[in-house]
């Protein structure tokens, strides 16, 4: 039998967050039908992480492939992820964990925000419009240059009077200050997309600022459940049962 694929998200009270979350995994099963895809959560949504690894243990399974539904790699990635899997090993002594690498950076990551951002209507010929790309921010540096990174590349192959990254905690900019940079760059039109894979509070938090700081302005969707994005996820569980040794193996951004 395959290894299950263990695909693990943040989480939220929000309960549109693990439906989300869901419907990409059911996208994940469509591609590769045969594959026993499993949901997890780090926090605020269930099932947990280690139930989900200790009943793939109790199904008969000898190992698992862990996919962080992660963005960038910083903390949730460095402690909670390891530390859960750690925890599940040593429950199930003969069953075998890896652990694939978060999901950014990646085309495919830029690719699923930027048609999302697309479906606004934003034009990328349109001299007058600033876009801001709005992440949840982090306290580890490498994960908010990633958005910025992406900010940056898309400011470099489109008219627009600036595309900047802001963030909803833990980093500056936040959107309004974001807003602010791009009406000194001649922005008159804004837009907001997206770098969240699902929605919540964070995400409902950026939006809020921007209708707070620009006029009506175009609000894109998360990723969600987005074909390349599931194609990313297979690709990161393929990697990590080519890989050697019995260690999770964790992926550094930047």
């Amino acid at each position: 039998m395959n290894a299950p694929l263990v695909a693990v998200a943040h989480g939220s009270r929000d309960p549109r967050s693990a439906a989300t979350i869901r419907g990409l995994l059911d996208v994940v099963r469509s591609v590769r039908p045969e594959l026993d895809v499993r949901a997890a959560f780090l926090d605020l949504s269930a099932p947990a992480l280690g139930d989900v690894l200790d009943a793939v243990h109790s199904d008969g399974h000898g190992s698992a492939v862990v996919v962080p539904l992660l963005l960038g790699h910083a903390y949730h990635a460095s402690v909670d992820i390891p530390t859960a899997v750690t925890e599940a090993q040593e429950r199930n002594p003969l069953f075998r964990v890896r652990t694939a690498e978060v999901l950014g950076p990646d085309q495919r990551l830029r690719e699923a925000a930027w048609r999302r951002l697309l479906q606004t209507g934003a034009d990328p010929d349109d001299e007058r419009l600033g876009v801001v790309l709005a992440g949840a921010g982090s306290a580890h540096p490498p994960a908010n240059r990633l958005v910025a990174d992406v900010a940056e590349t898309w400011q470099r192959h489109t008219a627009w009077a600036g595309a900047v990254a802001a963030f909803a905690a833990a980093a500056d900019p936040d959107v309004p200050a974001a807003v602010e940079r791009l009406r000194a760059a001649g922005a008159r039109r804004f837009a907001v997309a997206s770098w969240f894979l699902a929605p919540g509070r964070l995400p409902d938090r950026a939006l809020e600022r921007a209708r707070e700081s620009a006029p009506s302005p175009l609000l894109a969707e998360t990723m969600g459940a987005d074909r390349g994005i599931a194609d990313l996820v297979l690709s990161r569980y393929d990697a990590a049962l080519g890989a050697p040794g019995q260690q999770p193996r964790l992926s550094r951004v930047g």
